[in-house]
Parts: C-alpha cells; sequence; structure tokens
C-alpha cells in the first residue's frame, strides 16, 4: 500500500490540531523510511519477481526488523514516548504511535502472507489484497479520497500556497500510484531502496503545506 498510507496521515491531522501534517506522515509511512536504510546495510531484504502479486512484482524475503508485528509495535512505541519527551503532549502522542502501528495493519490488508509476526518466528500473514487488481485499486483510492477530504475540511489556506501545494501533492501521490501499478519492475532491488528513501521529500512537502494552512476549530 502506498497512497493508503498518506490517507491516514492527512486523515490525522483532523485529530492532532497542533502537529504538523509533515509529522503525520513520518508517523504513517515510519516503517517504510526505516525499511529502506534496513535494505542497504544488508539487515533486511527485498527480490523483483514479476507475478509475485497482481499489483507488485516485489518480493519481501526477509523484513522482521521493520515490518514484523512485533517490531513495529516497539517502533508505534518508541515514536510515541520520544514525541511524548519533546511536545509533552500524551494524546498526541499516542495518537502518532497510533498511526505508525496503522501501517502494519494496511499491509496486513494487502500484503500476501509475508508479514512476519516476531523477528524470530517463521509463522507470516498477509490478507492479499494486492492478488486483486480492481480490489486494491478500490480500497486504496477510498481511502486516500476520504483521507484527502477530512484534511481538507479541517484546514484552510492561509495564502495561494496553501492550496497549490496541497492540491500538488495530491496530483503528484496519484501520479506515483498510478506509474507503480503500471510501470514496469525496477532492474534490482538496490534502486528500490534510493527510491524509498526519496518519501521523506512527500515529508517536507507536508511540513510546507501545513505552514501555509490553518486548523479550524470547529472541526476538532
Amino acid at each position: 500500500m502506498f497512497i493508503g498510507h498518506f490517507a491516514l496521515g492527512f486523515a490525522a491531522k483532523k485529530w492532532i490540531d497542533d502537529v504538523s501534517l509533515g509529522w503525520c506522515f513520518i508517523a504513517s509511512q515510519f516503517i517504510d523510511l526505516l525499511w529502506p536504510v534496513l535494505l542497504l546495510l544488508g539487515i533486511e531484504s527485498v527480490a523483483i519477481d514479476p507475478g509475485n502479486t497482481k499489483v507488485t512484482p516485489l518480493n519481501f524475503e526477509h523484513y522482521p526488523v521493520s515490518h514484523s508485528l512485533f517490531g513495529v509495535l516497539i517502533w508505534a512505541s518508541l515514536f510515541a514516548l520520544l514525541f511524548y519527551i519533546w511536545k509533552r503532549n500524551w494524546r498526541y502522542s499516542v495518537l502518532l504511535g497510533g498511526l505508525v502501528m496503522s501501517h502494519w495493519f494496511l499491509d496486513f490488508l494487502t500484503h500476501r502472507p509475508d508479514l512476519p509476526l516476531l523477528p524470530s518466528l517463521d509463522l507470516k500473514v498477509g490478507l492479499g489484497l494486492w492478488n486483486s487488481f480492481a480490489g486494491t485499486v478500490a480500497v486504496e483510492g477510498s481511502l486516500f479520497i476520504a483521507g484527502v477530504y477530512l484534511y481538507h475540511k479541517a484546514t484552510r489556506a492561509m495564502n495561494k500556497t496553501g492550496s497549490y501545494a496541497l492540491w500538488g501533492l495530491i496530483v503528484f501521490l496519484v501520479c506515483i500510484y498510478i506509474m507503480n501499478l503500471f510501470g514496469s519492475p525496477p532492474p534490482s532491488a538496490e534502486p528500490i531502496a534510493y527510491v524509498t528513501l526519496s518519501m521523506w521529500i512527500l515529508v517536507a512537502w507536508g511540513f510546507w503545506i501545513d505552514r501555509n494552512r490553518e486548523f479550524l476549530r470547529a472541526h476538532a
């Protein structure tokens, strides 16, 4: 899942009014921001396997640190704890920790059974929505529309930048999603890590958007 994770980041802003959209993106995409680092370090691995599912050619061979249920629970707890130490707000910290955790459950919906429960356990799970192209697009597209709607209703642009930056990101995410759906498989695993690391640009984009939009308290 790609834009579905961003969808939850957008939606969360409705309940985390004093925290930037950029932080919501970091939380909702945290384990995918961690994953490419572990790939480049050789700690986790992925293979190119066209036909692995109808949506992605990636075969996630080994990623217990970033994507096991236990691992994500630890990352979510650490994220919430560190955010609390910084901001001293339990409500925001718990919600952001929940966003980190949400990534695993959305992946559980889409992945074939390749998600480990524990780093040392061979049992892997996944409902396999990626085996249905139409189902994946319908579910992820609906999530994205709902998330963007909630964010748009909860905020308003303070200037033209606040409007153009938001809609620019929406269009950009949809274009990237379409390219992922219909593009050719990557030549090897290493470029995947570098492309995934570029999501930090989208995080920065989220911070930029929120600096030019204001939260509408009536929607809290």
